[in-house]
């Protein structure tokens, strides 16, 4: 049996807060469309913003200093999202419910590792985990939108779209995260360091290749400010640790 550690709880709160904000986010666009909609651009630059940052100056920097190979599986990371994009735009070209059914599945896998990541980063260390899941958490008010919005394309009912997004979306992470933590427990340093390599890729993955562009699709007016802020925030944890 595993024992429970600190990290845990770290963990179990940040997957249960990122629930939460992803019900938000689903809540919002059910309820409150039009004012989700003209925020969604800031949420989704300022979480871009630290999910950049973090495997840059913590995440990948710690995955080499455990493992040398790590940069590796930090492109295997990229390329496994890169790929299963790429499935999932192939397969989503279909029309109706097809599109729906599918466009959510690849969002389901996408928020089980987000879970994942939120064990792998706090198990490195706990600054890493606290940025890798600020920037995490704040995505997931878009993540909820989004899958909400892909269920309505589907020929979904708004009730029933709300309803499959939440358990779609939202418990997939808190269940990657719990799922995930007994096995990275018993890893070494430098399988650890493999796995956070991976981490590493993905989270540049879902920054630049997904929130930005998402983004910048529907421009706003301060966009660059957002994105700037969660740099700056990632950037003052980093050297608060160091002063």
């Amino acid at each position: 049996m595993v024992a429970v550690s600190a990290e845990f709880y770290w963990i179990a709160g940040f997957a249960i807060v990122a629930a939460l904000v992803n019900s938000a986010g689903i809540v919002a666009i059910f309820r409150y469309r039009e004012w989700a909609e003209r925020y969604l651009t800031y949420f989704m630059c300022f979480a871009a913003g630290v999910l950049l940052s973090t495997p840059l100056l913590l995440a990948l920097p710690n995955a080499i200093a455990n493992n040398s190979n790590a940069g590796f599986s930090a492109l295997g990371g990229f390329l496994f999202m890169f790929f299963s994009n790429k499935l999932i735009t192939y397969r989503t070209q279909q029309e109706s419910l097809a599109f729906g059914v599918t466009a959510a599945e690849g969002i389901g896998i996408h928020s089980l590792v987000d879970g994942v990541v939120y064990t792998v980063t706090f198990s490195v260390s706990l600054l890493t985990g606290i940025l890798a899941g600020t920037g995490l958490v704040v995505h997931e008010f878009a993540e909820g939108v989004i899958t909400y919005l892909v269920l309505l394309k589907g020929n979904v009912t708004e009730r029933t779209a709300a309803v499959y997004a939440f358990f779609i979306a939202a418990l997939t992470t808190p269940l990657g995260a719990f799922v995930a933590y007994p096995l990275v427990t018993r890893l070494g340093q430098r399988h650890l360091g493999l796995l956070l390599g991976f981490v590493s890729g993905v989270l540049l993955y879902v920054s630049a290749s997904h929130l930005l562009p998402e983004a910048s699709a529907h421009e706003q007016k301060h966009s660059t400010v957002a994105l700037m802020a969660g740099v700056g925030l990632a950037l003052f944890i980093v050297f608060s640790r160091t002063v």
